[in-house]
C-alpha cells in the first residue's frame, strides 16, 4: 500500500469539484465537507485490523469481526479540521476526539501552535483531518505532536493536497498514510494550493481572511 493515495470514487470527485466552486456558499460548502468526511472513512480505514468474535444472531451462531483496538481516534487540525470532523463522526460515532491548533505564519509559511487537547493515543490507531495538505508545515507540526505519543498508526485525511505539502509530510513522517480526494497542481507564491478552493476554514465559517 502506498503512503499516498488519491481517492478516484466518482461522488468524492464531483463533490470536491463543487468545493472548488466560488459560486459555493458557506452551507453548502459545509454540507459537502461534511459528506466528503463520511465518504473518506472506508478508504483512511481499510488498514486497520480485526479480530475474530463469536456472535449469536436471532437465528444462528457465526464469527464475525471487531476492530482490535477499538474505534480510531479522530484528531482535528483546527480550524478547518472540523468541517471533516463532523461526517468522519457520522460513521465512526463512538471515537474519542483531540483538537490541535495551528495557525499559519503568513511571511515564514511555519505553523505555530496554539492549542493541545488530546486523548491517550498510546497504541491506538489515529485519523487526523485537516481539508488542505499546502506547504506541508501545519501537518508536519501537528504528527510531531501526535507521533510523541506513540500511536499504533496514524492517517492523514485531506480533500486537497499540493504535491509539494505531499513531499515534506512524506518526507518528515514517511509511515504516516495520507488519503485525499484530489492532487492539485502545487502552490502559488503565498503558499496556497492552485487551483485548490481557497481558505476552508474562512468559507467554512463566513470568515474574510
Amino acid at each position: 500500500m502506498s503512503v499516498f493515495s488519491v481517492i478516484g470514487h466518482p461522488v468524492v470527485a464531483a463533490w470536491t469539484d463543487r468545493l472548488r466552486s466560488i459560486e459555493t456558499g458557506t452551507e453548502e460548502f459545509r454540507l459537502l465537507l461534511n459528506q466528503i468526511g463520511q465518504l473518506l472513512v472506508p478508504s483512511v480505514t481499510e488498514h486497520l485490523p480485526t479480530t475474530n468474535v463469536e456472535i449469536r444472531t436471532p437465528l444462528a451462531e457465526t464469527i464475525g469481526r471487531r476492530l482490535e483496538g477499538g474505534t480510531p481516534v479522530v484528531v482535528s487540525v483546527l480550524r478547518a479540521g472540523n468541517g471533516l470532523l463532523d461526517g468522519v463522526l457520522k460513521v465512526l460515532s463512538d471515537a474519542d476526539v483531540g483538537f490541535i491548533g495551528l495557525v499559519r505564519d503568513h511571511e515564514t509559511l511555519e505553523a505555530i501552535e496554539y492549542l493541545v487537547n488530546l486523548p491517550v493515543l498510546t497504541d491506538r490507531h489515529v485519523i487526523v483531518v485537516d481539508p488542505m495538505l499546502a506547504t506541508g508545515h501545519s501537518a508536519v507540526a501537528a504528527l510531531d505532536r501526535i507521533t510523541q505519543e506513540d500511536p499504533a498508526s496514524i492517517t492523514l485525511m485531506c480533500v486537497v493536497a499540493a504535491p509539494e505539502g505531499v513531499q515534506h509530510l512524506t518526507s518528515r513522517h514517511p509511515k504516516v498514510r495520507v488519503v485525499a480526494a484530489a492532487l492539485d497542481e502545487g502552490l502559488n507564491d503565498s503558499g496556497y494550493i492552485l487551483p485548490g478552493l481557497g481558505d476552508a476554514g474562512d468559507r467554512l465559517y463566513g470568515t474574510q481572511a
